[in-house]
C-alpha cells in the first residue's frame, strides 16, 4: 500500500509527466489562471545550419523535472532567500501548433499562445524553437505598451533580408527593432564571425541598438551591463543558448566559441530582474540532439527557473 503523505505524493523528478517544472497543465488557453504560463514553440524551419531545435522544448521540459524536488521551493544559501515558492503559479500550456513548412501559419500560432498568456495577465515564457520564433512573440506584445529587449546571444540576429526571406533566425531582432513599441535593444554575448554583415551592425545601432561581445561585457561586469538598460523600461528578455560557451552549451544548431559561463548570464538576469518590469521572456536554439550528455537542456531550464526565482522575489513573492 502506497505511504500518504502531508504534502501530497513524493512525484520524483524521474516519476510523472514532464510538464515544465511537473507544473500543472493547462490544455485551454481560454483557462490560463497563473503568474507565468509556459508554452512551446518547436518550430526550426528558420535554421540555416543545423536543424533540430523543434525539439528543445520537450528536452527542456524533461530536463527541468530535475529541479522540481518537494514542494517547499528552491533555497538558495548564497542569497539566503527562497526561490519559487508554491504561491507563484506556473503553468504548462503545451505548445503552439506547427504546421510542417508553413512559416505564416506557425508564427501565427505562436503569437495566438503569446497573446492569450498576455490577456491572462501572466508572464510568457517560451521555449524554442529557433530564433525566428521571437518574431511572433513580439508582434504579440502589439499594444501593450512600450519595450526594451534585452538579448543574450552569439549573432547580432540583425538581417534584414536573405533572397526574400525576412522570417528567418537571424532576423528577429531586425524586425523587432522596427516595431514602434519597441524602444531598444541591448544586445550582449555578440562575437567573432557572426550572421550579420557590417551594415546590419550599422543599422542596429542607427536603430537604438546597444551592442557588447562577450570581452566587452566582462570588462564592464554584470552590474555596469545591468546598468546601461534605461531606468524604467520594461524588459523582454531574449536568451539564445548559443550565448553560452559551448564547452557547456554544445547543443545548439550555431555554436560559436568563447561564449558566457552560468554565473555571468545568471548574476545579469538577477540584476534585471531586481531594476526592472520582466514583461516577457523566450529561450531559443536548444538542439538536444547535438548534447548526449542532456547538460544544454539542463543549462536551459536552470536559467529559466532561476530567472524566473528572481523575478517574483523581486515582485515580493516569498
Amino acid at each position: 500500500m502506497a505511504h500518504s503523505y502531508d504534502t501530497g505524493r513524493l512525484n520524483l523528478p524521474f516519476v510523472g509527466i514532464a510538464t515544465f517544472g511537473k507544473r500543472p497543465y493547462v490544455e485551454d488557453w481560454a483557462q490560463i489562471d497563473a503568474d507565468v504560463a509556459v508554452m512551446g514553440a518547436p518550430f526550426d524551419f528558420g535554421t540555416q545550419f543545423r536543424a533540430g531545435a523543434r525539439f528543445g522544448p520537450r528536452a527542456v521540459r524533461e530536463a527541468s523535472t530535475l529541479f522540481s524536488f518537494g514542494h517547499a521551493g528552491a533555497y538558495d544559501h548564497e542569497d539566503d532567500a527562497t526561490y519559487l515558492p508554491q504561491s507563484v503559479r506556473i503553468a504548462d500550456i503545451g505548445d503552439a501548433d506547427i504546421v510542417h513548412t508553413d512559416t505564416a501559419q506557425s508564427h501565427a500560432n505562436i503569437r495566438s499562445g503569446v497573446q492569450a498568456i498576455l490577456r491572462a495577465g501572466a508572464l510568457p515564457v517560451v521555449i524554442g524553437g529557433d530564433h525566428s520564433i521571437n518574431i511572433p512573440c513580439i508582434e504579440a506584445f502589439d499594444g501593450q505598451g512600450p519595450i526594451h529587449i534585452l538579448q543574450i546571444d552569439a549573432h547580432l540576429d540583425f538581417v534584414d533580408e536573405r533572397h526574400g526571406v525576412k522570417v528567418g533566425h537571424g532576423s528577429p531582432l531586425r524586425r523587432a527593432a522596427e516595431k514602434g513599441y519597441v524602444t531598444g535593444l541591448t544586445q550582449v554575448g555578440i562575437r567573432n564571425v557572426s550572421s550579420t554583415a557590417r551594415d546590419g551592425y550599422e543599422a542596429a545601432r542607427a536603430m537604438g541598438s546597444d551592442i557588447l561581445s562577450v570581452r566587452q561585457f566582462r570588462a564592464l561586469g554584470p552590474q555596469g551591463v545591468a546598468y546601461r538598460i534605461p531606468k524604467g523600461a520594461r524588459l523582454y528578455v531574449t536568451i539564445d543558448i548559443d550565448g553560452f560557451c559551448p564547452s557547456i552549451a554544445p547543443g545548439t544548431g550555431t555554436p560559436s566559441h568563447g561564449g558566457f559561463l552560468y554565473y555571468e548570464v545568471l548574476e545579469l538576469l538577477q540584476a534585471v530582474a531586481k531594476a526592472h518590469d520582466i514583461v516577457g521572456i523566450d529561450l531559443v536554439e536548444v538542439a538536444p540532439d547535438y548534447d548526449h550528455s542532456q547538460s544544454t537542456a539542463i543549462l536551459a531550464a536552470q536559467v529559466l527557473l532561476n530567472f524566473l526565482g528572481f523575478i517574483f522575489h523581486a515582485r515580493g513573492a516569498r
